[in-house]
């Protein structure tokens, strides 16, 4: 179906048949005249409509950017796509539910969704050379130079700039929308105290951008990875919502600064190099040409100032374009040879640099290292670990007897790849490059063997928090409900390193109220305590006894879950201090022995759970599966200098590559 407004249609009422043909492609620049060219031949039907456009902005020399900025938008509209069906607009409601509904959790909104609806259904993709018609494609046009031309700000902003990253009429493959009117009308408005005044600095987009952000009137995002279906870029409406994950949010600064005249990009990492995921942002210019980044709708903040820059190992960095990336396009290796997806229609640039704290111009690959040696001008992929997965995020050709990669930052664990038949080959072991010497460390599996025990199956950074607000937590005994006289049994001085911690008292006296006091600052963070008579292998059971009232206001992380026998459950008091869960044991009874549990994100060894364990011996061997009887398991006979990976086949989805080093679990 095509995009109309009924206003354009006066706008070309006085287009004739067969008017000003000489001359239609008339880009100055041979290559973007053949460009057009092929673009006009893929629009077959629609190719009428393309050309009023160029037809409307020949007629006069003041049109001539325009004109090109058409061109532009036309020679590149083959490369996007995107899908429709009945259901999708349905599922699309959940971005509006994640915004009204927040006591629940994004899990139950996405199953409501499925069960109210029912299955999604095929979707069709529709193109847009076949699909924009004259009025969608002046509208945007028109609507891009307004902003260009009327905000104070848009002297700075070349016609290279604009056209790449203020011109473009979508981000990647949403639905086609009249976006920019609708955006503006609501927005712009905000902006006014700032073009009024004479003190601040109204021609910095920068400036203007950052002011933009303190002004709006709703900024929660609600952040989840969890969704009904796996949505590509949802569109202009959905994102106004402020819900889902990095993608939406950044999509929505995306159209809110084009529409206000505000250039900006989305930089991006393909798979980062310490955690299972992507991640992108966005970016902008100030008057200088300066880069400024953020994670909307943070502040923007200068590039090299920033977290991503100082402390992000993820090795390569990539910035999304409009246009397609002939270069990228033009390096495909011999004839004939299968193209991993992720370059098949390359529109974005390599960055890396600009975020390059930790890098390297070129690294070299050993050929020595290389399992069987390719075939020159084959393209090589650098892929990063992803669970059991490598994905590759760099590419390369292989000529001369050498294998170079350009501009990776240093400190993840990669390895090396072609693609065959749907499928990455691998050459090398897996590999990092040391920060300080540059040297590559290879993960080869050495003949000598070693005993392991493990605590978690993912990297505990994320918990962090919680097992530093155990610190100078106590438990205490007293006979008075009220604890005015007490007794210290225990204060915790370390932080817990697993999912449970057991501590021996060593106290004569008996006390019918036990309970754990949080910590300063610590809103008595603890999942569980159980306490222990001698000689008794079962916790002592009683009336839970607490603080009421949690955080979250909600009722889900109240002092019950302490005594709940979950370890995935835990108490966050509504106060930072103050709060504390026990029990009445109904009798004083001598306590012999505490076993608590840190406040956590589930990711120790959990009893009950099934788990396997990998050593990466080229490809991902299994070092046996095992049900878990404790919060530890023990692995004998595993090759030294080995990457691992341990699944957990009950539970959840976080699972890390690591090596095991001195005892302890090294998370790469």
């Amino acid at each position: 179906m095509k995009i109309r407004k009924v206003e354009y249609y006066i706008l070309f009422s006085w287009f004739v048949a067969g008017s000003l043909c000489l001359g239609l492609y008339s880009c100055k620049n041979k290559d973007t005249q053949t460009a057009l060219d092929i673009a006009m031949e893929k629009a077959g039907d629609n190719r009428q409509e393309l050309e009023k456009v160029l037809r409307h902005y020949q007629q006069s020399p003041a049109d001539s950017l325009k004109y090109k900025a058409a061109c532009f938008l036309i020679e590149n509209m083959p490369y996007y796509s995107y899908p429709v069906g009945k259901q999708l607009d349905n599922y699309k409601t959940y971005f509006n539910w994640l915004r009204h509904y927040k006591k629940k959790t994004p899990r139950e909104l996405s199953d409501s969704i499925r069960q109210l609806f029912g299955p999604i259904g095929e979707l069709e993709k529709k193109q847009d050379i076949h699909e924009i018609d004259s009025a969608y494609l002046c509208h945007n046009i028109e609507w891009a130079f307004k902003v260009w031309k009327e905000q104070p700000w848009g002297k700075h902003i070349s016609f290279a700039t604009f056209c790449e990253y203020l011109l473009p009429y979508r981000i990647e493959d949403e639905p086609l929308k009249y976006w920019r009117e609708e955006y503006y009308n609501k927005f712009d408005s905000l902006l006014l105290p700032l073009k009024n005044s004479n003190s601040l600095d109204k021609e910095n987009p920068v400036s203007v951008a950052n002011y933009l952000i303190q002004k709006l009137p709703h900024k929660y995002h609600r952040y989840t990875g969890i969704f009904p279906y796996s949505f590509g870029h949802v569109g202009p409406e959905h994102v106004q919502y402020l819900t889902g994950s990095c993608r939406e949010v950044t999509d929505f600064a995306v159209y809110l600064f084009r529409a206000l005249g505000i250039p900006c990009a989305i930089d991006f990492i393909p798979v980062r190099g310490n955690v299972n995921a992507s991640h992108l942002w966005v970016v902008c210019w100030d008057k200088y040409g300066k880069e400024y980044m953020t994670d909307f709708p943070r502040e923007l903040w200068p590039t090299e100032k920033n977290w991503w820059h100082e402390h992000d190992d993820s090795p390569k960095v990539y910035r999304t374009t409009f246009s397609l990336n002939h270069t990228l396009v033009e390096e495909t290796g011999y004839d004939g040879e299968e193209i991993y997806p992720f370059w098949s229609l390359p529109k974005f640039t390599d960055i890396t640099h600009v975020y390059g704290k930790h890098y390297l111009e070129q690294v070299r690959i050993p050929v020595s290292r290389l399992y069987n040696t390719p075939t020159k001008g084959r393209i090589v992929y650098l892929c990063l670990s992803y669970r059991k997965k490598w994905i590759p995020v760099d590419r390369t050709v292989y000529k001369r007897k050498q294998l170079i990669f350009n501009k990776l930052r240093k400190g993840s664990v990669m390895r090396v790849a072609t693609y065959e038949n749907k499928e990455l080959i691998y050459l090398t072991d897996p590999f990092y490059i040391d920060k300080n010497t540059n040297e590559l460390h290879f993960y080869t599996c050495k003949k000598q063997m070693k005993e392991i025990t493990l605590y978690s199956k993912y990297q505990l950074t994320n918990d962090e928090l919680f097992l530093n607000r155990m610190l100078g937590g106590v438990f205490e005994g007293s006979n008075r409900a009220d604890f005015k006289t007490k007794d210290t049994l225990f204060v915790i001085r370390e932080k817990p390193y697993r999912l449970n911690t057991s501590v021996k008292i060593h106290l004569d006296k008996s006390y019918r109220y036990v309970r754990y006091m949080g910590g300063k600052n610590s809103n008595c963070n603890i999942a569980e305590v159980a306490f222990y008579a001698a000689g008794e292998d079962t916790p002592l059971k009683g009336k839970v006894i607490g603080t009421p009232g949690c955080f979250q206001q909600d009722g889900s992380h109240e002092y019950t879950n302490v005594f709940d026998g979950k370890s995935w459950t835990s108490f966050d008091y509504k106060e930072s201090e103050g709060g504390w869960a026990g029990l009445d044991l109904g009798v004083p009874t001598q306590i012999d022995k505490i076993v608590y549990t840190p406040r956590n994100h589930d990711n120790y060894i959990r009893p009950g759970d099934i788990y396997e364990l990998f050593y990466c011996d080229k490809d991902w061997i299994s070092a046996g599966e095992m049900q878990a009887t404790s919060d530890s398991l023990h692995y004998q006979q595993l090759p030294q200098n080995a990457l691992l990976l341990l699944c957990n086949y009950t539970r959840g989805t976080q699972e890390r590559i690591f090596v095991y080093e001195n005892g302890n679990q090294i998370w790469k």
